[in-house]
């Protein structure tokens, strides 16, 4: 399958479902035109056969013609065959039909959530990307699965209608004339089915996102006795889910009794009308058996168009939700002309906040508001929210603004790691050393995480769960701490790298720190007392400006803010003390 750009022309529609599900189907013609081939052979060899069981019936046993008998009977076997054969063939295509559409719809929502990266948590919940790959891609798959049915359905309609025309113009006109009519009495209710169902799909990609969050946040619900609280929460929600579902069911419940009724109903018109015929002599039995053959087949093209009907619904709903995901953009573009690479060992300026990040310098900003540090971590590797509708133009390497270099230029020389990173499941090695080349075992002793690799009986080769589940936060951390350090990236920026382990292993890791990184820019945001004594050169920030620089023990003699923040003394106290 080829693997195409988001930005290139032969990609979906992402402003119409319908224009979506039609981009689908383009894009798997050929599994799609064999399942209609077959479903029309399949469903053509059921429509012939009351006319061969009547032809047997008039030339076989009513004539007492052994010979016609064997004849027809043989003409039957071969018909069987074909059906059976057919029925196999298309039903794997069926199939191929349906994985193709639902694992396409996987890699585009996966190529998607890679190019938006950071920008697709601010922009759309885990719950709506997570009911995408368990329920929407089902319903888009079935409608695939579904086309070669519906196609051999309508042919073997017109078969059967030209085949009743020819033996009784009054049948075949209540066939062409009744089939439509059936089908117009079904309509009324696929609006509102469809209503419902967008409805209920909302309700549930809630309630994936609310499961989500309580998943995410067990710890701490169980460390705040919230679980009773969010246990309520996800009951109530659930509930209201399961009204909408039970909604939908009303009407999905009288959708499926209307494709028995109205074909019964049908079929009893059909051969009532040829029974009659029958009798005056009009048919023969033979073509009688042959007319009640006809109406007992047609219930099958008439349940499977109103099943096409439903899907079709459902696959819009569900094209709906996956169009909105592929819609997103974000907020990293690459610029229209890239600008010169600026020089290796370049200085990294924040002209917002007034923050220089010298070269080769371990750097430490420090700030009341630990929010306020991290949206400038995040600001220096180009990976915060647009304001206003655009990047901010003000972080420069060198003289270049980080939004004139490519994305993945500035993701490759400036690597930002946060509180919230996690772990992927997989080889724990794997899961340390992304780039294939870094020095895990260095990373691993300045991160002070020796006694996690030494308690684990199979080391690096060891599975790590879900989002590192298995291990503690102070072990996570300097895990994730090992990671961006093995990256060894040219300039590396740490927020708050050592708020959950204790002091001895935080000052390991700080002296550890200074010497891993030595020649290499380093910024890390904290206001621990020893990773700020490890620095070379603490920035504080207060109100979104820079307002004072040094060393960690210059800021502590001259700067009594400084001083109330990392030392947490309270203003009283200082007072005191002066």
């Amino acid at each position: 399958m080829r693997h195409l750009p988001l930005d290139h022309p032969g990609t979906p529609d992402h402003r119409s479902p319908g224009r979506f599900l039609w981009w689908m189907a383009k894009g798997q013609w050929a599994t799609l035109l064999g399942g209609m081939c077959f479903g029309i052979i399949w469903m053509s060899s059921q429509a012939v056969m009351p006319a061969v069981i009547g032809r047997a019936i008039d030339l076989g046993i009513a004539d007492k013609d052994t010979g016609e008998l064997l004849k027809w009977a043989g003409v039957l076997f071969a018909i069987g065959l074909v059906q059976a054969a057919s029925g196999i063939v298309r039903h794997r295509f069926a199939v191929t039909n349906w994985l193709i559409a639902a694992y396409r719809t996987v890699q585009l929502v996966t190529r998607q959530t890679v190019r938006l990266g950071g920008a697709l948590p601010r922009q759309v919940s885990t719950g709506e990307v997570v009911a995408i790959g368990t329920s929407d891609l089902s319903h888009l798959g079935q409608l695939m699965d579904v086309s070669a049915r519906f196609a051999g359905a309508v042919v073997s309609f017109v078969l059967v209608s030209v085949i009743l025309l020819q033996t009784s113009v009054t049948l075949g006109l209540v066939v062409l004339i009744g089939v439509p009519v059936l089908m117009l009495g079904v309509a009324p209710i696929l609006g509102p089915l469809q209503r419902r169902s967008a409805h209920q799909r909302h309700l549930m990609g809630q309630l994936a996102n609310t499961a989500s969050d309580i998943v995410g946040g067990l710890r701490v619900l169980r460390g705040i006795g919230g679980e009773q609280v969010f246990h309520d929460r996800y009951r109530r929600e659930s509930q209201t889910t399961r009204a909408a579902g039970v909604q939908v069911a009303r009407l999905q419940s009288v959708l499926d009794a209307l494709q028995v009724l109205l074909p019964g109903l049908f079929v009893v018109v059909v051969v009532w009308i040829g029974a009659r015929y029958a009798v005056d002599g009009t048919i023969t039995p033979g073509e009688l058996v042959a007319f009640y053959g006809y109406s007992a087949f047609l219930m099958i093209p008439l349940r499977t168009a109103t099943e096409y009907a439903n899907k079709i619904i459902r696959a819009r709903v569900a094209a709906v939700r996956v169009c909105r995901v592929l819609a997103l953009e974000p907020d990293v573009h690459e610029p229209v002309e890239a600008a010169p690479s600026p020089p290796v060992g370049s200085d990294l300026y924040d002209a917002r906040t007034g923050l220089l990040v010298r070269h080769g310098l371990l750097t430490a900003v420090v700030s009341e508001q630990p929010d306020e540090s991290a949206a400038l971590a995040d600001r220096l590797g180009m990976a915060a929210a647009p304001v206003d509708g655009r990047l901010d133009e003000d972080v420069r390497l060198g003289d270049v603004p980080l939004t004139a270099l490519s994305p993945v230029e500035v993701r490759h020389r400036i690597v930002v790691s946060d509180t919230g990173a996690l772990f992927f499941s997989g080889r724990l090695g794997d899961r340390l050393d992304v780039t294939g080349g870094g020095d895990v075992a260095a990373a691993l002793e300045t991160a002070s995480a020796g006694d996690i690799l030494d308690a684990l009986p199979e080391g690096l080769d060891t599975q790590v769960a879900e989002r590192g589940r298995s291990f503690s936060g102070g072990q996570r951390q300097r895990l994730v701490l090992a990671r961006a350090l093995a990256t060894d990236p040219e300039i590396l920026v740490l927020v708050e790298p050592t708020s959950a382990v204790d002091a001895h292993t935080e000052a390991r890791i700080a002296s550890r720190l200074r010497r891993h990184r030595a020649g290499r820019t380093t910024v890390v945001t904290s206001s621990s007392p020893l990773m700020l004594d490890a620095a070379d050169r603490v920035a504080f920030l207060r109100d979104g400006r820079i307002v004072a620089t040094g060393t960690h023990a210059e800021l502590l003699e001259t700067d009594a803010d400084y001083r109330l923040v990392v030392t947490r003394e309270s203003a009283d106290l200082t007072e005191v003390g002066r």
